[in-house]
């Protein structure tokens, strides 16, 4: 039987938010939005293992208020995120032991759900690596330097890529070990798989699975909780 782990990212600052704190540490339902992350990937039969990447100065917080108060049994380990996104992640790949297929998910990302978990292990398994997305719902526009469209894409031809991002284990440790060397940056995993020639099969996410960026997002992120209550 194969070895899933989940990465959770929960190291960035999130200074749109202007909340004060991390972003992963708000709370929705009276508990923070990390615990609704982890708790997803937790109680999936599919996951074994879950690294949390965290800020230095809040990993002992992540432990006590969320990993042990909500007793997160997964948690195998809480490491230390790097200067930027990729840096984490490659400390989270390199924090983890006998994995064969790795989830790298966005802690304030606390909609995944059990489907969108099982299909991307399935696919990553398969193609080697997999992302979930939506098509996006608005027209999307080229701008010029000057303020002017330039040119209108096809949307039927767009796909907006969320996480969790798939890869088997070994495969993704390569890719980011070759980019540590090259110093080259990346915003996410599937680029970081795409320039050493891997392709990333992508799938149906889900407009639920949204990224909590802004207080907008909070907004929105109470009355999907509320409904999930309900």
């Amino acid at each position: 039987m194969s070895k899933n782990c989940a990465i959770i990212l929960a190291a960035g600052k999130g200074a749109r938010m202007k909340a004060g704190i991390n972003k992963q540490y708000i709370e929705i339902g009276n508990k923070p939005v990390l615990y609704y992350t982890l708790k997803a990937f937790a109680d999936s039969e599919l996951i074994q293992e879950i690294i949390i990447v965290a800020a230095r100065s809040e990993i002992e917080y992540c432990r006590k208020e969320v990993v042990e108060k909500y007793q997160i049994d997964k948690v195998s380990k809480i490491v230390e995120g790097g200067r930027e996104r990729q840096d984490s992640v490659a400390n989270g790949l390199e924090a983890l032991n006998e994995c064969d297929i790795v989830l790298i998910h966005d802690g304030a990302r606390p909609f995944v759900n059990e489907r969108i978990i099982e299909e991307g292990i399935k696919y990553a398994d398969k193609y080697g690596a997999s992302a979930c997305g939506v098509k996006p719902k608005d027209t999307i526009k080229i701008k010029g330097k000057e303020g002017f469209s330039k040119e209108t894409l096809k949307r039927d031809e767009l796909f907006c890529v969320q996480t969790p991002q798939i890869f088997q284990y070994e495969l993704i440790l390569n890719c980011h070990k070759k980019l540590k060397k090259e110093n080259i940056s990346v915003t996410d995993d599937t680029m970081v798989a795409e320039r050493y020639g891997y392709k990333v099969y992508l799938y149906e996410g889900g407009y639920n699975n949204i990224k909590i960026t802004t207080p907008e997002d909070l907004v929105i992120c109470r009355g999907l909780l509320d409904k999930l209550l309900t």
